[in-house]
């Protein structure tokens, strides 16, 4: 039932109708591309919609070490889709099982372009879990946060990124979460996901 209730609720009814009517945006994938996928993961606590953000721990030479992103990873040989992927990460970093709630849908691809990174495509899903879920996060996370989208709606939240890339100072959109930046990848897709909430 409090699955029901949140599938109910105004917000996330009309995303779910927003992605089952829509046709999401395929990257193309060269053969060099790795694919990968990610959870938006939601929740309704008390009437309110809440978006789930992991802070990643910080490991030497790993690119995403200590942002601020959503569950997910590498696609992996013997996942049978990349819906799978996102399922099992989520699974293997916060012992979240999204098959005790539902995938809503897909957002568009993304396929960054940055000398830094190996050429990727990342696929994000959207998914609704019940209010009362438990997790435990591996030590891939450092951190969890449960962010109402009426937060990330407002204006106050938008915060910039700033950093230097060759002697440059570059500056990047971002939701400032607690003390944290949410930017790059991860503030894209929340731009996808607000989007699909305007009637």
């Amino acid at each position: 039932m409090p699955l029901h209730h949140a599938l109910q609720h105004p917000d996330v009814a009309l995303l779910s109708s927003h992605l089952m009517s829509r046709v999401a945006v395929d990257a193309t994938v060269r053969e060099d591309t790795r694919l990968a996928a990610v959870a938006a993961v939601l929740r309704v606590v008390e009437g309110t919609v809440e978006l789930l953000f992991i802070k990643r721990s910080e490991h030497e030479g790993d690119p995403w070490s200590g942002h601020m992103a959503f569950p997910g990873g590498r696609h992996e040989p013997h996942d049978a889709s990349l819906e799978a992927t996102a399922c099992r990460e989520t699974m293997e970093e916060l012992a979240l099982d999204l098959t005790c709630g539902r995938i809503l849908g897909r957002l568009d691809d993304l396929a960054p372009r940055n000398p830094v990174l190996p050429p990727i495509l990342i696929r994000p899903f959207v998914a609704v879990v019940p209010p009362d879920v438990i997790f435990s996060p591996s030590e891939e996370v450092a951190a969890t946060f449960w962010v109402p989208l009426a937060v990330l709606r407002h204006e106050d939240t938008r915060a910039e990124h700033v950093m230097t890339i060759n002697g440059v100072r570059a500056r990047f959109p971002g939701f400032r979460v607690e003390q944290h930046i949410v930017w790059g990848l991860t503030e894209r897709i929340v731009q996808q996901l607000l989007a699909l909430l305007e009637p």
